[in-house]
């Protein structure tokens, strides 16, 4: 499994929307992904917006049942959270989950997981945050259960945070399910991707991308894992318009900072930068959203032309 091309659904906020027809916005955006050359659409897990897309009362829906939805309506992309907060679900309850998801869909789910961040939801929700150690912890106690859940084993662990005994995983269409890792520390994230994962999705400045891919590296190979076997993407903000022109007019009111964090400009300009500063320094693959323009029919089938070539 590898994701060359993924198309992120961050924010659930359109304009002159109500709320009883928002999901029809999301499955448009998702079939019109499917229809230009993307190979996965993927939404966040989180129950607030994001700090920098939003406020936190902004319209949010739950990953798992909007993911269920679009397998429904969708019938080749492969389907992601990116990523799931390890914190928010039972590991054994995670697994299951996603399996039902790859049953919908037809063998179309991924698991992507991270350690989870965002300590308002955890607090406002009544789940643990804890410490940064802690929430690592978690994660590789929940990949060791997971990971042989999805491959249709009965494990059993006893561990600091979690305690299976024989938990089973059926039904299921396929032999495994593929795990993505999702985030940017080189020591922790990086070394559970080297040992769990399928995929890791790179979540950083453009230009740290050549540290981060060595960093990548030497965690494989420290794991006896040959790197090339654990292909990764790059998740990054695009905003991508036909002429200079239409560019402004899309970015008008938009401040210079929020126009720093992602990538602006024509077909030509965006897949420069994307070539040049993400795949020349050994990335394998592009994940980008759009919350300025993703709803606008139209717009991520023109991100599908101008980003397919650098990836096939």
């Amino acid at each position: 499994m590898t994701i060359r091309l993924g198309y992120q659904i961050p924010n659930y906020s359109y304009p002159d929307t109500p709320d009883d027809e928002l999901f029809d916005v999301v499955i448009a955006q998702a079939k019109e992904a499917e229809a230009s050359g993307f190979d996965t659409v993927l939404v966040m897990d989180h129950f607030y917006q994001l700090p920098g897309l939003g406020s936190p009362d902004r319209p949010m829906l739950e990953c798992y049942t909007a993911l269920g939805a679009l397998a429904g309506a969708t019938s080749t992309v492969r389907l992601s959270a990116l990523v799931t907060g390890n914190t928010y679900r039972n590991p054994p309850m995670l697994a299951k989950t996603v399996t039902t998801l790859d049953v919908v869909s037809k063998g179309r789910a991924i698991l992507g997981i991270g350690a989870g961040w965002f300590e308002r939801e955890h607090d406002d929700f009544g789940y643990e945050f804890g410490t940064f150690t802690d929430r690592f912890e978690k994660l590789e106690e929940s990949l060791t259960i997971v990971a042989p859940m999805l491959r249709g084993e009965a494990p059993s662990f006893s561990g600091k945070w979690y305690t299976v005994t024989n938990a089973m995983n059926n039904p299921r269409v396929r032999p495994t399910i593929p795990i993505m890792l999702g985030g940017s520390g080189e020591k922790k994230t990086f070394r559970l991707a080297a040992l769990f994962a399928d995929h890791l999705n790179v979540i950083c400045a453009r230009e740290d991308i050549p540290r981060k891919v060595a960093a990548l590296r030497q965690r494989c190979e420290e794991a006896g894992r040959d790197p090339a076997t654990l292909p990764t993407s790059f998740l990054t903000s695009v905003v991508v318009a036909e002429t200079s022109a239409e560019l402004e007019a899309l970015l008008e009111g938009v401040s210079p900072r929020a126009r720093a964090r992602m990538i602006c400009g024509t077909p030509d300009e965006v897949a420069t930068v994307l070539q040049k500063e993400v795949l020349d320094p050994g990335i394998t693959g592009l994940t980008i959203n759009m919350p300025l323009i993703g709803h606008r029919p139209g717009a991520v089938a023109l991100a599908g032309r101008t980003l397919r070539p650098l990836v096939n």
